[in-house]
């Protein structure tokens, strides 16, 4: 039996402008956890999960293609972590094989409820980690996330990808999304394993620590969001806003920027700074496309938190889900956490993970 963990992910700087080529967002892996478990010694070939009891996807092979038989299902991530890895096992000459595959989830609340974590991203790669351990495959992490990269986005079509990265790496990154356009062509033009190979136009991926003097707090509102539609309506109105949106690229890439030589400077005051103006830029930014990316419970959490002397922000798409806090240990967290439950805020028991 071979059994791989992925941890979950939030963003603390630079969501929206990520989804653009080149532009750089830092993320946290937490530590919550999609486990993928794998048994060889089957005679058909399934996919079941914790999060889906009544849901049973069965498969076949046919010319050593996977091929699915149930298309309405919620395993589509899943689906494409196999064929995009199996395709690479082909391509390395290896003959595929059967298992049982099973999944269970810490990323969503006990009622089912999303909480932002990047659940998807993370059983792309615990089930790629998984696939790589049965058919011997020795990926590196970048090659990892490569694959893993192909998979997601073959089912959701738009993102940086950056969760992806973060499931991979854990710890916190700086993560610059690479071009998508790029990929779409080569994947047509040459072979998965010489595609591993090349550099990614763009892409970025560098480790951070977090001070020692600042806590990282996650606040859930108890309303779960669409990341990719939300990403949908903004791409939407970018068009019409185009000097708008470029200067909120430039700013949330200097933001980000100086976020993280804080980081690497030990600087708190340069770091609190930014995370609030990069605050203030999202803000404008669900002005210009009429989206709600911060929620009047996420502006409440928020409000509650800098009450406290801490600096906090949405966390990825927003229009729900998670705030993050990052405060000095030496305030009132305890009376923050307190605050926010009187509001209807779900203090969320999370860490930054490292590997």
């Amino acid at each position: 039996m071979i059994k791989t963990s992925t941890p979950g992910k939030l963003y603390l700087a630079g969501e929206y402008a990520v989804v653009e080529n080149g532009n750089p967002a830092i993320i946290a892996a937490v530590n919550r956890f999609v486990t993928v478990t794998i048994d060889e010694n089957t005679e058909r070939c399934s996919i079941t999960s914790k999060q889906y009891e009544n849901h049973l996807v069965h498969w076949e092979r046919i010319n050593s293609r996977m091929v699915v038989d149930d298309r309405d299902n919620p395993f589509q991530y899943i689906i494409a972590a196999i064929q995009v890895t199996e395709d690479y096992v082909q391509a390395l000459g290896k003959p595929t094989q059967k298992y049982h595959l099973s999944v269970n989830s810490e990323l969503d609340s006990g009622t089912g409820k999303k909480y932002g974590l990047g659940s998807s991203a993370a059983v792309t790669v615990a089930t790629i980690k998984a696939l790589c351990q049965l058919y011997q495959l020795n990926v590196s992490k970048v090659q990892l996330f490569k694959l893993a990269a192909i998979a997601h986005f073959s089912v959701q079509g738009n993102g940086s990808l950056g969760d992806v990265a973060s499931s991979v790496f854990g710890g916190l990154i700086t993560y610059s999304s690479f071009d998508r356009q790029w990929l779409s062509e080569f994947l047509h033009k040459i072979t998965l394993p010489e595609l591993l190979k090349l550099e990614w136009p763009r892409l970025e991926i560098t480790p951070l620590q977090i001070p020692p003097v600042l806590r990282f707090l996650v606040g859930w509102t108890g309303s779960p969001a669409s990341t990719s539609q939300l990403i949908d309506k903004v791409e939407l109105k970018k068009g019409k806003h185009g000097i708008h949106y470029e200067r909120f690229l430039h700013d949330s890439n200097k933001c980000v920027r100086e976020i993280t030589n804080g980081f690497r400077q030990n600087n708190i005051r340069l770091i609190m700074q930014n995370i609030k103006k990069n605050r203030e830029l999202l803000q404008s930014l669900s002005q210009m496309a009429g989206v709600s990316i911060e929620t009047p419970k996420l502006a409440r959490l928020i409000e509650i938190a800098e009450q406290y002397g801490g600096v906090a922000k949405t966390s990825g798409a927003g229009g729900g889900d998670c705030g993050i806090v990052l405060i000095k240990s030496d305030c009132d967290i305890a009376g923050l956490k307190t605050a926010w439950q009187e509001a209807g805020i779900d203090p969320l028991d999370l860490a930054i993970y490292n590997y």
